[in-house]
């Protein structure tokens, strides 16, 4: 079955757009590689809200039609080392169904546009180790370990519940 795609940053304003983010976000957060538990009803109240309260948020979707299949959502930081902008892809989701079509390199294709449209020096994301798809992913299209030094290795991504 052939794919109509299209793929556009997603207007939060726009009440279909909004819908998607949380549904396909849901979606992620349901599936194992997103920790295995639906989206809180808190966040899924409030979640479009804030991201549009934050100019430095923006999210890609993909639509197959009119179904929304794809997200992907950025945030930007600030690269110390640069004096410039950095975007972080915190989100890339694509549904089940839809996934190995090529979407996600299709989104992030369009979340690096609007990173280089900002001004950002690089982007960054997380992965899991055992996502062997996505860690492939980023790979081909340009990721790589951060490192400064290769003596004193590669950076870790590390967290602290607050």
């Amino acid at each position: 079955m052939a794919v109509t795609l299209s793929v556009r940053r997603a207007d939060y304003l726009n009440a279909r757009d909004a819908a998607a983010v949380v549904a396909l976000l849901d979606a992620y957060a349901s599936d194992p590689a997103g920790g295995g538990e639906p989206l809180s009803d808190f966040v899924k109240a409030n979640l479009v809200r804030e991201l549009a309260a934050r100019p430095q948020a923006y999210s890609v979707l993909a639509f197959d039609g009119e179904q929304a299949v794809g997200l992907v959502n950025c945030i930007e930081g600030f690269s110390s080392f640069k004096c410039k902008p950095l975007v972080n892809v915190h989100d890339v989701a694509v549904l089940a169904s839809h996934r190995g079509r090529g979407i996600a390199e299709q989104m992030l294709a369009e979340a690096e546009q609007i990173a280089i449209q900002r001004g950002a020096v690089k982007m960054t994301l997380e992965v899991l180790s055992g996502n062997a798809p996505a860690v492939k992913l980023y790979q081909r299209i340009g990721y790589a370990g951060y490192q400064l030094d290769p003596a004193m290795g590669t950076a870790q991504f590390m967290q602290k519940w607050l």
